[in-house]
Formats: structure tokens, sequence, C-alpha cells
């Protein structure tokens, strides 16, 4: 029988919860290598498709949105990108600028999906001298995932970049978790920051 007085240090829980979100990262990312490149492109087309559906991007005027990791099986969103840009939709994509003490984040415009190259981080970014998104610019921040709860709780590649960035656009700006359904879990180990 369990003992009702006793409690976990923090120190511990937070160990334990970084083995299990390590051992998610694993696993989500041996499945999701095992689908065949053509099963993620038609699973992405219908994500797109479920995506321009939503009320909240019908009117959004502006979309933050990730350019995706192909060798990874992310998601694509990029049929998505050309449909909203063909709405008028102004796409932010996100940023990671070196500092002398780590990395400054945030999202900028992308005028057009070729301006998105690779600079020092495994995804693609926009030019640096694109325009920065400021609070209130951007309705709508679409958040890859590794894996994600029912209550909104995701695990990422554990950079902590969503973890950073999101503050600083939400809100106003609402989030929307973008994963293939077999990535959605009952629930995850999470802690204060996530």
């Amino acid at each position: 029988m369990a003992d009702p007085d006793f409690q976990l240090d923090p120190e511990h829980l937070a160990a334990l919860s970084h083995r299990a979100k390590r051992q998610i990262r694993q696993r989500m990312r041996a499945t999701r290598q095992a689908y065949p490149s053509t099963a993620v492109a038609a699973r992405s087309a219908k994500i797109c498709e479920r995506l321009l559906a939503l009320p909240i991007l019908a009117g959004a005027k502006a979309v933050a949105s990730f350019a995706p990791l192909l060798e990874r099986r992310e998601v694509d969103l990029r049929p998505l990108d050309e449909a909203l840009r063909h709405r008028g939709v102004a796409l932010y994509y996100p940023f990671m600028d070196p500092t002398p003490t780590g990395y400054r984040t945030g999202f900028r415009k992308v005028e057009r999906p070729d301006d998105l190259v690779p600079r020092l981080q495994p995804f693609a970014e926009p030019p640096p001298d694109a325009p920065e998104a400021r609070r209130g610019d951007i309705d709508v921040v679409l958040v890859p995932a590794l894996a994600v709860a029912a209550d909104g709780h995701r695990v990422g590649y554990g950079m902590g970049y969503y973890d950073a960035t999101l503050p600083d656009v939400v809100p106003p700006a609402i989030s929307v978790v973008v994963a293939f359904d077999f990535q959605l879990l009952t629930e995850l180990p999470h802690e204060a920051h996530d």
C-alpha cells in the first residue's frame, strides 16, 4: 500500500520527466521514420486540408508556420503555405539568431517560400533582414511536435524553442499543434515551463 505522505522532491520529479520525455522522443522518431515518405505525404495533405477548414485559419490575416524537416518525416505544410498565400494571408516562420549567451528567437515574415534558407539550425529559416513579428502581428501559430496530449501539452525535440518563443506572441495569437494521429497520446509528462 502506498504511503499517502510520500512525496518526491522537485529535482527527482524533473529528472523523471526528462527521462520520460527522452523515451517518448526516441519512440516517436522511430515511429515516424518507419512510415514511407509516400504515406507521410498523403497524411500531410490531409492535415493541410483539415487546417484550411479550421475557422481560426479561415479568418486569419497572418499565420506562423514551420518549414518541415522532411528527412525526419515531419508534417509537410508547404501546400498549406501555398493555399494561405493564395488567400492573401501573411506567413511568418521561426528563426534562431545566435547571441553571445545563446539564441534570440522569434518569427519573421516570409514573402516567398524560396526565401527560407538553411542557416545554423536543422530547419530552414527566414533571412535575417526579414521583418520580425511583434505581439499582435500573428493570428495563429502552427507548432510542430513529436507527441501531443489532449490537454495541449507537447513534446518537441527538446531545444525549448517554442517554450521560449510562444509567450512572445500567444496570446493574442492562438497556437495549434500539428502532428500525425499516431503522435496523439493520452497524456505527457510536463513541467511548469512546457
